[in-house]
């Protein structure tokens, strides 16, 4: 049987992080519980205090088909490589010079949003590698546009 999963980031500003990763895929924060127009209302009611408030946030594919990302706040920074990544496949159909154009775009794009710009990795035939471009959000979490 398959199974739904949800990928979790520990970071440092959860509200932060969610917002870029919606704009990077196309994805919406989720909606406050049933019966609260905003989080806000929801953590009022349940009286969670103002410096509580950044603690955890998550987002959505609109479209119901993707995975739930949550995003957490942590004490500890980020200290290595990331040992599992997202890969955003940016350009899954192309190939070649089009293919990179299409994730050059891509990587401006994210770059105005606040990533950073990693290593460009060329199409190798000969190792079955179609080229890519290694990214870090906004809090140094690699990924890599596909």
């Amino acid at each position: 049987m398959a199974r739904d999963i949800q990928v979790t980031y520990d970071c440092d500003d959860p509200a932060a992080l969610a917002a870029f990763w919606a704009e990077v895929l196309g994805y919406e924060v989720q909606s406050p519980p049933e019966g609260f127009a905003t989080w806000d209302d929801a953590l009022d009611a349940w009286g969670v205090p103002q410096a509580e408030r950044n603690r955890a946030s998550a987002i959505v594919d609109p479209d119901g088909r993707g995975s739930r990302i949550f995003f957490q706040r942590v004490p500890e920074d980020k200290t290595a490589k990331n040992r599992v990544h997202i890969d955003v496949r940016s350009a899954p159909d192309l190939r070649g010079d089009e293919r990179m154009a299409a994730l050059e775009a891509e990587s401006d794009r994210l770059v105005a949003l606040g990533a950073t710009r990693g290593e460009r990795f060329e199409p190798d035939p000969a190792r079955s590698e179609i080229g890519f471009i290694v990214m870090a959000d906004p809090e140094g979490n690699e990924f890599c546009l596909d």
